[in-house]
This record gives structure tokens, sequence and C-alpha cells, in this order.
């Protein structure tokens, strides 16, 4: 088939949904000649792939001949997200618990805290200035803070872990270039020894935290790895920060520009399920996520196509959760839908271990925001110039009714 979209195209990387509907159109599965790899364009064949056990997470190295890969190879051989049963198994178990309901639930006062402090900083940039981008002052370190709090990690170095996390993703876009490969380098070498260093603290001086809990099952046993340790701390920062800031900046931008939608949610924040309803709504609309690959252990029929045994397939999640299949008027921004059975969390063995929490955080960081604020608008509006992790870079908003409301 002929490529309907280009990754590398910067009008589809700003606006995909058009072209993922045209790609839909054709098939529920194409082979995408410049990515080499199978893609999916609907909500049952995504959901096919990330269910599938003959479609697993194989790695491909990339320190073969070159070592300034090693502890990138590593950090991601180790993690929970690139590994299959019986090691997925094994370490998903070890962290499991941390995430399950009683735990985040325990987290949220410290959660609401957070909020609470940093909208301190975001009420005073906008007395100051009349204005305040609230990606850097809000939806940054909002999660990075509180995974700081559950790894028992010292608060004062969210800036460093934010700033590995990002050179450490940017390496999950298509053609990264030199400098970013370098700064991915240098992030996981840096962001490896601080973990390290940690747990060997955490080793004389445990706490109660979730890092304690690793280092005693790591010295208890040999249920963990010290490398998978390491891996799987910095799986947790990587991941749960990503998610949140974009689907909180993107489904903020989202809501915003509909006014009537925005003041309809602002009436409607005592009622936790309205809250519940807009989350779900705004990582469907425009998740912070949008391609998870897979590859075929053994000759695979899906939708039509055979992917063969070595071959990639990727599930397209933004172009499944505007699937009109599923999604009644599925390119409309709608804060009360319901049912809303999205994939921006993923399916399968796959599914993403902190959405639990991630979900309390976009609940809890969206409705203080609207509470304290009232009406916003967005007056600035940059997005990052990439398409696996879908989010913005500048999200910069002010009262409602400004006159120099700027859209992007």
């Amino acid at each position: 088939m002929t490529d309907v979209f280009d990754l590398r195209d910067p009008a589809f990387v700003a606006e995909p949904y058009g072209a993922l509907a045209a790609a839909r159109e054709q098939a529920p599965v194409l082979w995408h000649e410049g990515l080499g790899l199978w893609v999916t364009t609907t909500h049952a064949a995504a959901n096919d792939v990330l269910r599938d056990r003959r479609l697993g997470r194989i790695l491909r190295p990339r320190s073969e001949g070159d070592d300034a890969w090693t502890t990138f190879d590593w950090l991601h051989a180790d993690s929970i997200l690139d590994s299959e049963p019986p090691k997925h198994t094994r370490l998903r178990r070890l962290v499991a618990g941390a995430f399950g309901r009683g735990h985040v639930a325990r987290l949220r006062p410290r959660v609401e805290e957070i909020a609470a402090g940093l909208l301190d900083d975001v009420v005073r940039s906008l007395d100051r200035d009349g204005r305040v981008d609230v990606i850097a002052t809000y939806a940054e370190p909002l999660p990075v803070l509180v995974i700081c709090e559950l790894l028992g990690a010292p608060t004062s170095d969210w800036k460093r872990l934010r700033d590995w996390s990002q050179a450490i993703v940017r390496m999950y876009e298509v053609d990264p270039d030199d400098e970013a490969q370098r700064d991915a380098q240098r992030a996981c070498e840096e962001f490896a020894s601080y973990v390290e260093e940690l747990a060997t603290e955490r080793a004389s001086a445990p706490g109660d935290d979730l890092l304690t809990s690793l280092v005693q099952e790591r010295d208890g046993g040999d249920r963990l790895s010290p490398r998978e340790l390491v891996a799987t701390v910095v799986l947790l920062l990587n991941a749960g920060h990503e998610a949140s800031v974009n689907g909180f900046g993107n489904g903020l931008a989202l809501l915003l520009a509909d006014a009537g939608q925005r003041d309809a949610v602002i009436a409607r924040l005592d009622d936790p399920a309205a809250v519940e309803r807009l989350v779900e709504e705004m990582l469907r609309h425009d998740s912070p996520l949008h391609l998870f690959e897979r590859t075929a252990t053994a000759d695979v029929e899906l939708h039509g196509v055979t992917v063969r045994h070595g071959q990639k397939v990727a599930a397209l999640l933004g172009a499944a959760n505007r699937d009109p299949a599923v999604f009644a008027d599925p390119d409309r921004f709608d804060a009360s839908r319901e049912p809303n059975p999205h994939l921006a969390f993923g399916a399968g063995i796959h599914f993403c271990l902190g959405a639990p929490l991630a979900r309390m955080e976009l609940q809890i960081s969206t409705r203080a925001l609207l509470e304290r604020l009232g009406p916003l608008e967005v007056v600035e509006a940059v997005r990052r110039p990439t398409f696996v992790l879908r989010g913005y870079e500048r999200l910069v908003l002010a009262p409602s009714a400004r006159p120099d409301r700027i859209t992007d």
C-alpha cells in the first residue's frame, strides 16, 4: 500500500488525525514502507496487536559495535516494558503492589498537596505577568514530584530526573539526530548511576517507599537483579512522567478551546464522576502515546494480512481512539463521553502499570487548576515536534476573554 502518512512530515506530526482517518479507510492493517513495519488503523486491530501473545516486545540492541549504547540497552532489556514472560511476569509482580488501588489512594492527599503548592507558583506568575506556561510550572513538575514521593527520591532532584527522562524518550521517535542520541546516552549513564547511589543509601537506611522494597527484593534473593532494579526505577519515572504531562496538556488545550464545555465542566467539578469522564476524554481525543511496537514471534494472521515471523507491527493508539466504529463523532471532544473504551494506556500484559496513578494525578491536577483559577484560555501553544509521544512544549494560559488570544 502507498504510505498515506509520513512521520517525518511536520504537518502530519502537528495534526495527524486526518491522515490516520484516510489510512483507516484503506484497511485495518497496512504495510508502511517508510517505517518498514505493519501499522494498525482501527481500534479492533490495535487491541488485537496489544493482546496477542505471539506479538512480543523484542528488543534490538543498539550497542553491537558501539559501547556508548550499552547502558541504554540494558536499561531497556531489563525493564518491564521490554520484557516478555516469564521475566515480565516476575518483574511486574514485584512492582504491581505499589500501583494497586489501595496504595494509589493513600497517595491522594500528598498529590493534592503537591498540586496546591505548584498552583501557588501558577497564581504568582499570573499576578505578575497576566499569563503562565502551565506545562513548565505545573504539568511537568507534578508527576515527577509524585514519583519522587513514591520512590523516596529527594524532591529537590525533580528537574534532573525530568531532563534525563526527556532525553531518553526522544529515542523513541523516528530518526533521532546525532545530538539527541548523544543526549540519550549521557542521560542513561547519569540516571543509572543516580539510581544505583540511591539504592545503596536505601540498603543501609531503609525507608517506607518503593525503592526500599525493590532493594530488599534485590538483596533478599534472586528475584531482582541489580540492573533490573535500576531499569525498573528509570522506567517508572520515564513512563509516569511523559504520559501524565502530555495527557494533561493535550486534554486541557482541548477543553479550553470550547468555552461552553469548559464552563460546564467548571460547574460540575464537585462531581467526581464528571471529572473522571473528562479525564478519560482527555486521554482518548489526543492521546499522549501514539505508537507501540510489537514483533511477531511466529506468523500471525491479523485482520486480512499475515505478519511474518520477525516482522514488526505498530499499534497506532491515536488512530484507534478516533475509530468511528467504536466512538460516536470521534473527532469531537466530548467532556461527558460515556462509555469511553480508549486504548491510551494500552491493553494486554503490557497495559500501563501506572494507569491508576496517572488517572488520579490527572483528575486532581485538572480539577485543582479549574477550581482555583476559573475560566482560562490558551494564548500561546507550541507543540513538541514528536509523534510517538505527543504533547505540548509550551501551553500558555491567561484568564478568559483576553483580546490577545492566539490559537495553534
